[in-house]
């Protein structure tokens, strides 16, 4: 855990405007545990917190929220992976340790492929973007030190994030708060997709050209036969001058993503 603290501690020196917020000691005993997640102590949970409606189906995000700190708090945004069609919010063990450090998090939760195919995904992680934006007051987060986190489908969708901010046609209107900003300060990229086609195409890894892959539910059509959409999809696509720092890890040996992917 000492090693995976040290990769995003490092990735937030990068910009020397998201520094921790220091919290004051809290006494022993006082934490607030959930199962399967310790937490530490002085830590306030608000959960199935409603940032949008689509349809009839409420988008939800849960905030871990230090109780004791000396300012505004910087906020890491954790979005879970599950190959765009499982997972939820409830998987956020990762963001967590950065509790202790004065951070606070949100795990959000977003359509999956089977409900909603590409670009439903980034429109609900720039709604929650911009909801937790327009209530950054009301929780004390600092709303211009916000970075986003994620692994696999989740590193996608941040890195996605990460690139495509001021993108209009990614945009999308998910939550309302159109007066708001969807960007984010920082990214820590775990391992996600950066280029489809040059994924389904990598020798080893063409399985993910087929029509029932993951990649191809996202886009809702096999990936070789949806070109220009994977291309929309693409966080490589949108990389410019205002793209903010990045810290990209994976495994040399990754049996799902090709590690070529974060080259």
């Amino acid at each position: 855990m000492s090693r995976f603290v040290l990769y995003f501690s490092v990735l937030l020196t990068l910009s020397t405007s998201f520094t921790a917020i220091p919290t004051q000691a809290q006494p022993p005993g006082a934490s607030k545990r959930v199962p399967g997640m310790p937490l530490p102590a002085g830590v306030n949970v608000e959960r199935d917190l409603q940032y949008a409606v689509v349809g009839k189906q409420p988008l939800l995000l849960d905030l871990y929220l230090p109780t004791k700190s000396t300012g505004k708090l910087p906020l890491i945004i954790w979005i879970h992976g599950g190959g765009w069609q499982s997972g939820s919010k409830a998987t956020c063990r990762p963001a967590l340790p950065y509790l202790e450090e004065g951070y606070a998090v949100a795990s959000i939760d977003y359509r999956l492929s089977s409900v909603a195919a590409f670009p439903a995904p980034i429109h609900d992680c720039k709604g929650a973007v911009r909801w937790l934006r327009a209530n950054a007051a009301k929780y004390n987060l600092d709303p211009d030190r916000f970075a986003a986190f994620g692994s696999s489908a989740g590193g996608h969708l941040v890195a996605l994030l990460g690139t495509s901010g001021g993108v209009k046609e990614l945009e999308g209107d998910v939550g309302g708060n159109l007066d708001q900003s969807s960007r984010v300060q920082a990214v820590c990229d775990f391992y996600g997709p950066t280029d489809l086609v040059a994924m389904v195409t990598t020798p080893g890894y063409e399985r993910h050209a087929t029509a029932d892959s993951p990649e191809s539910k996202l886009l809702g059509g096999a990936v070789l036969e949806n070109k220009a959409k994977a291309e929309r999809a693409n966080p490589i696509t949108y990389i410019s001058p205002e793209t903010p720092p990045f810290l990209i890890v994976h495994g040399d040996e990754d049996p799902v993503v090709p590690p070529g992917q974060s080259r």
